[in-house]
C-alpha cells in the first residue's frame, strides 16, 4: 500500500470509528441497553383506565381496511400495561398504560433524510424523533405508516415499539423500496 492511501484510510478510520461509536451510543440509548425488558423506570403503579385523547383524522377506504386490520391484531395488555379505551378512532388507535403509550394508524408518513438513523426492530423499519415529553416512532417501511409515542418516562423505549412490530409485520405490507438502513 502506498503512502498516500495508508493516508487516507487512517484519515477515514479516524473518522469513522467516533461516528459509529456515537451512533451505537444513541441506539443503545434509545434501545434501552440491558435490563430494558424489565419495564418502566418505576415500579408499575396503578394506572387509569380513562380514555386517552387521540385523534382520529378520516382515513381512505385502503388504509382504513389495513388499520383495522392491525387493531384486530393488538395484544389486550402491553406487558403489564393494560390497553385503554381511546377518544377517537378506536379502530385507528390504541392506547396502553399511565402514561399512555400510544399506537396510531393512518397518519403522515414521516420525511426521512437518506442519512437518517432508522431501527429495524423485529422486522419493521421504524425512525424515532425525541420531543421533550415523548419519543415517536414511526414505520418508515409500510404501506401504511404506523406511529408508536412512548412517553420519556419509560426507559428502554425501543424495547416497547418491539412490543408492536409482529403485530404491524402481519397486517401492514411493506413497500418495494424502503429507506437504505432498513434493509441488511
Amino acid at each position: 500500500m502506498d503512502p498516500a492511501t495508508r493516508s487516507a484510510a487512517r484519515l477515514a478510520a479516524a473518522v469513522a470509528l467516533p461516528a459509529a461509536l456515537v451512533a451505537g451510543l444513541v441506539a443503545y440509548r434509545l434501545l434501552g441497553g440491558p435490563g430494558a425488558h424489565r419495564g418502566a423506570s418505576a415500579s408499575p403503579a396503578p394506572q387509569s383506565s380513562a380514555p386517552v385523547a387521540m385523534a382520529a383524522p378520516p382515513l381512505a377506504e385502503h388504509p382504513a381496511t389495513v388499520c383495522r386490520a392491525l387493531l384486530s391484531r393488538l395484544p389486550a395488555a402491553l406487558r403489564d400495561r393494560p390497553r385503554r379505551p381511546v377518544t377517537t378512532g378506536p379502530e385507528q388507535n390504541a392506547a396502553y398504560g399511565d402514561p399512555a403509550i400510544t399506537l396510531a394508524c393512518g397518519g403522515p408518513r414521516p420525511s426521512v433524510d437518506p442519512a437518517a438513523f432508522v431501527y429495524p426492530l423485529s422486522g419493521v423499519c421504524w425512525y424515532a424523533v425525541t420531543g421533550p415529553a415523548a419519543t415517536t416512532w414511526t414505520t418508515v417501511d409500510r404501506e401504511v405508516p404506523v406511529t408508536v409515542t412512548v412517553p420519556n418516562g419509560y426507559s428502554g423505549q425501543g424495547q416497547w415499539v418491539i412490543e408492536f412490530s409482529p403485530a404491524v409485520g402481519t397486517a401492514v405490507s411493506g413497500i418495494a423500496d424502503p429507506p437504505t438502513g432498513c434493509t441488511g
